[in-house]
């Protein structure tokens, strides 16, 4: 059991405030404008903080979740304050089934060239503005082989609470990192031997099947862009290939968490 466990009774002790107010738009601690902090949320997004370079602050949950997070905090020198269902539901604004929160500080940013370092397969996002959507991808990309994540313009905060609930910790353990100068930094991409491969519906494109078994033995980035207007025109135009998923029924797209990890799947198929 973890020595550094202090038993709060009042919801005002100025000591859980990485954790006040969770769901308020003017005072949310996540925010990057305000104390830029990280919030995991539940036993399993926790225990991936905690092998993390997400290094936790303090740790905010019941008794019954201190019991499941022992082993994983017998070196964690961050206090674990532990207090009742109801004096935890006064702090966070809101009933937290998940019973544990832990919050950390955000290191520095990665650049793009430390997560291209060594990596096969990466997805390059653009206007991936929606954080379930963010999360989903980050969840899919640990799950489908891919090494890294980089942002162009218009995307959400990975690191937004809901996104790293989504990506089930997962944002926290994928490497990620933004670009200076979208889209002038896809020739980064090049100049490190990576084939761009932009996502589209269009029927005219490369099937996913044909793209992956020609790139096969090759680096690749998958460019995925925003619901409903996809990537910009000058983001196909600077891409090798225009991939897509086949379709039936009339449909022509997919969600964009859910096209992504079609093409993580048959990146990491013809890759064996």
């Amino acid at each position: 059991m973890t020595a550094n466990v202090i038993d709060v009774a009042d919801p005002a002790d100025p000591r859980l405030d990485d954790f006040r107010d969770l769901n308020s738009v003017d005072r949310r601690p996540d925010l990057p404008s305000g104390k830029g902090l990280v919030i995991a949320e539940g036993v399993l997004v926790v225990q991936r903080m905690l092998v993390s370079r997400f290094r936790p602050r303090a740790l905010l949950g019941t008794d019954r979740r201190l019991s499941e997070l022992a082993p994983d905090l017998a070196d964690v020198d961050a206090p674990y304050y532990r207090v009742q269902a109801g004096v935890m539901a006064e702090v966070v604004g809101f009933h937290l089934n998940r019973g544990v929160l832990a919050s950390a500080s955000r290191p520095p940013e990665l650049t793009v060239a430390q997560v291209l370092d060594g990596a096969r397969t990466v997805a390059v996002l653009e206007g991936v503005n929606d954080h379930e959507n963010l999360g989903s991808i980050f969840r899919n990309a640990a799950g489908l082989g891919v090494d890294a994540v980089i942002f162009g313009m218009g995307c959400a905060d990975p690191l937004y609470r809901r996104s790293v609930r989504v990506s089930m910790g997962h944002a926290l353990l994928v490497p990620y990192a933004w670009t200076e100068t979208w889209p002038r930094d896809l020739q980064v991409l090049r100049d490190n031997g990576f084939r761009l491969l932009a996502m589209t519906p269009d029927p005219a494109a490369y099937t996913l099947a044909e793209a992956m078994s020609e790139t096969a033995e090759q680096k690749v980035a998958i460019l995925v862009g925003a619901e409903g207007p996809g990537l910009t025109e000058w983001v196909m135009r600077a891409s090798d290939m225009r991939v897509r998923v086949p379709m039936s029924r009339g449909t022509d797209s997919l969600n964009v968490a859910t096209a992504a990890a079609l093409a993580f799947y048959d990146r990491i198929r013809s890759a064996r």
